[in-house]
């Protein structure tokens, strides 16, 4: 069998990582961060917020990796992790990973090819236990099976060609279980083979990690722990990083126009502005009368002023883009001149508002005779405030909404359930590639296509660009894809906001991504100068 391999050069940038020998860095010290919300659980694989994984990602190792030190996401930055390099067939069916020998779980039994297996057929719904939420099993739809060759090598066979699905393995999301602990434990106490090992979580007021003095990269990781205080709201958040109870703000989640008090309260902050890749999204339920009609999504969509959002909620400082991330910081969107092309996207929001008013009374209302709905949205400052302008609005078509906000415990399930009449949600861009987009949020039946969208010509074109590898190709596909969705309004995109982390200055190697904020919280190489 042919093979071509494409390993060697990320193990080498790997082994050249973990020497770093001119930097100095120093051992000891406890990471203290806020974080924004308390999630459900602490599984990874079952849960949809960053809020369950950025603090568990560092608990556990994947296959492969995005580098920790490249800020944009990329093909071109994944790396060996547990596998030590990996390698296509000839015809792209067949992706095969050895692995390392040698590595233990955090209660000492030893990592092998069967818990690889184990973790994707949990995902794919084969395990005789089961997830009790699988929000990414539509990412690995196009794996057959998965065959070990002894225990440090494992096969992923595929359906077709999906050159893509390295980035999917290299997401934080995507780490490798152990099969001989239960998903009912995974969700209290996860054991992982990561630098760190999971001590404690506790509702609304922290979770704590323990470096884990066995980890198989020798010499990491350099902190000796990292505490993560559950602060929900902003001012809070940043009073106490005012006082120095924290050494890095939660990621992302200094608003723009908060920025300026860190200048005058914490000047000696190194505060970083990036885009997030999580766009807040109109949800409409497409199987909830009035909302099954067609052309009354049209003047919701119709109704949105995206420069408003951008304006009010990141004082200009946000981004307007299509369901792929736009340039620079995002691989695969489209240019501005395209987009502003796209049904809705038209700058001149006086006259889309004059269409949507338009369609309104064809369907009966106007002045004297609104529609009462209901905008649901998870109950944080970065949903609701958000959820609150677009309630402005939606108020100028001749709509009377109310605010529903939502606890995040029971945010996700009332979506899955699709208990909504009209919401404001994010897209949780796991990856800046259009596999993990279009397939977890668009194609007919996946398990987050919150919104019950469903378009089987559509579908065969995900399936095209999926197969193609060829980069240019594979993007005019994309941008197919992305005119069809607008046109469908699947589930329309308002903006993008940037969002700002502070951190002290003795804070040293960490990397804020731009492109996705899921896949840079290892934290094996940050370290305290103090």
């Amino acid at each position: 069998m042919h093979r071509v391999l494409c390993g060697v050069t990320a193990a080498l940038l790997v082994s050249a990582a973990v020497a770093m020998p001119g930097f100095a860095q120093k051992s000891g010290g406890v990471l203290r961060l806020s974080h924004f919300d308390s999630p459900a659980s602490m599984s990874i694989l079952e849960e949809a917020t960053v809020a369950a994984e950025r603090p568990v990602m560092g608990v556990f190792n994947n296959l492969v990796m995005y580098r920790q030190d490249v800020a944009q996401t990329s093909l071109a930055s994944i790396v060996p992790d547990l596998a030590t390099g990996w390698s296509w067939n000839e015809e792209g069916t067949e992706l095969t990973f050895p692995l390392r020998q040698g590595v233990k779980w955090h209660d000492g039994k030893p990592f092998t090819a069967a818990d690889v297996k184990c973790t994707w057929d949990l995902l794919a719904g084969k395990a005789g236990e089961k997830l009790r939420i699988n929000p990414r099993k539509s990412w690995y739809a196009n794996i057959d099976n998965i065959t070990n060759n002894g225990d440090y090598e494992v096969t992923f066979h595929l359906k077709r060609p999906q050159p893509a699905l390295l980035a999917l393995l290299a997401s934080g999301w995507s780490p490798v279980y152990p099969c001989h602990v239960s998903p009912r434990d995974m969700r209290s106490h996860p054991i992982g083979t990561g630098p760190f090992k999971f001590v404690e979580f506790k509702p609304n007021e922290r979770i704590t990690l323990t470096r884990n003095p066995d980890y198989w990269k020798p010499g990491r990781p350099y902190l000796d722990g990292i505490e993560y205080t559950i602060v929900k709201e902003v001012a809070t958040r940043n009073l106490a990083f005012f006082a120095g109870k924290f050494d890095v703000t939660s990621p992302y989640g200094v608003t723009i126009p908060t920025l300026k008090d860190f200048k005058e309260q914490a000047p000696q902050a190194i505060c970083e502005v990036t885009a997030t890749n999580v766009n807040r999204t109109m949800i409409i339920n497409r199987s909830k009368p009035p909302f099954d009609n067609a052309e009354l999504r049209r003047a919701l969509t119709m109704s949105l002023d995206r420069k408003a959002f951008v304006d009010i909620i990141t004082e200009g400082q946000g981004d307007i883009g299509g369901v792929m991330l736009p340039p620079p910081e995002g691989v695969w969107g489209m240019p501005p001149e395209t987009l502003r092309t796209l049904p809705g996207y038209d700058p001149d929001v006086a006259k889309n508002r004059a269409e949507a008013r338009a369609i309104m009374q064809q369907l009966g209302y106007g002045p004297d005779h609104r529609l009462a709905l209901t905008v649901s949205t998870r109950n944080i400052p970065a949903y609701r405030d958000p959820a609150t302008i677009l309630v402005s609005q939606l108020h100028e078509i001749y709509i009377d909404p109310e605010l529903d906000p939502v606890d995040t415990v029971q945010w996700y399930p009332k979506l899955m359930r699709k208990d909504y009449s009209v919401g404001l949600n994010v897209s949780e861009t796991g990856v800046d590639d259009p596999d993990q987009q279009f397939y977890e949020n668009y194609v007919c039946g996946s398990d987050r296509n919150y919104t019950g969208y469903c378009n089987p010509e559509v579908d065969k074109l995900i399936d095209r660009q999926s197969m193609e590898a060829d980069a240019r190709k594979r993007k005019e596909l994309v941008w197919e894809i992305e005119r069809r969705l607008a046109e469908d309004g699947a589930r329309p995109v308002i903006f993008y906001p940037r969002g700002g982390t502070c951190r002290q200055p003795w804070v040293k190697g960490l990397t804020i991504m731009v492109n996705s904020i899921y896949n840079g919280w290892r934290f094996e190489d940050v370290w305290l100068d103090k």
